[in-house]
């Protein structure tokens, strides 16, 4: 019989929660760099060490769902049905995470505004950003390998999670910059943006197998 997490794991995700939506609504009435750890965990009802519990940093919290969403890409690669092409199982994980954030708004919820304008306005956290996608994207091909070893070497496992990954990311960011669609990202409305990702995902992937 499968039971659910205990009262410990219920009670340490509750502070975990409470963290990051102090952090968030901090960050979106301060500002990244007027907000401490302190003031984040005093948003909580926590003390700073318990903060350094759960996080080792500011730019950590926003990156907070980073873990979840890869763990439901490796999820799908280790459960590769016969006759998957390499490709056709990434383009799933991609798809598994954007049905996710459409049905529970777990990536365009609160956390993708703030983060936007924090990427575009906060040197640490551009860094952080960077390290974390080419951290993803080294994981992801390392994987990709791992599951089809007599398809793909490792250049070739890089550079369809590049090509993949890069559609994406880029669409978000091109989609941040643009007046018509900034709103949409800012406000966390996700059916529009979720559909042009969608199609930057069938472009690369056209792109892919004209190769």
């Amino acid at each position: 019989m499968t039971t659910g997490p205990g009262l410990r794991e219920r009670k340490k995700e509750r502070t975990r929660q409470a963290l990051i939506s102090a952090a968030l609504e901090l960050f979106a009435q301060r500002g990244y760099d007027a907000t401490t750890v302190a003031d984040i965990a005093a948003g909580a009802d926590v003390s700073t060490r318990t903060f350094f519990s759960y996080f080792p940093s500011k730019e950590e919290i926003l990156f907070a769902d980073t873990e979840e969403r890869l763990a439901l890409a490796f999820a799908v690669i280790d459960e590769r049905r016969p006759g998957d092409e390499p490709v056709d199982v990434l383009v799933r994980a991609i798809t598994v995470i954007l049905d996710r954030a459409e049905r529970f708004g777990q990536v365009f919820d609160r956390a993708v505004p703030v983060r936007i304008r924090m990427v575009f306005s906060v040197p640490s956290v551009q860094g952080m950003a960077l390290r974390r996608l080419l951290s993803a994207q080294r994981r992801l091909a390392d994987r990709l390998h791992a599951a089809f070893p007599d398809r793909l070497d490792r250049v070739e496992a890089a550079a369809v999670v590049g090509a993949l990954v890069g559609a994406v990311v880029n669409t978000l960011l091109s989609l941040a910059e643009s007046p018509e669609h900034a709103e949409q990202l800012l406000t966390g409305d996700p059916e529009p943006v979720l559909g042009h990702l969608r199609r930057a995902v069938d472009v690369a992937v056209r792109g892919i197998a004209s190769r």
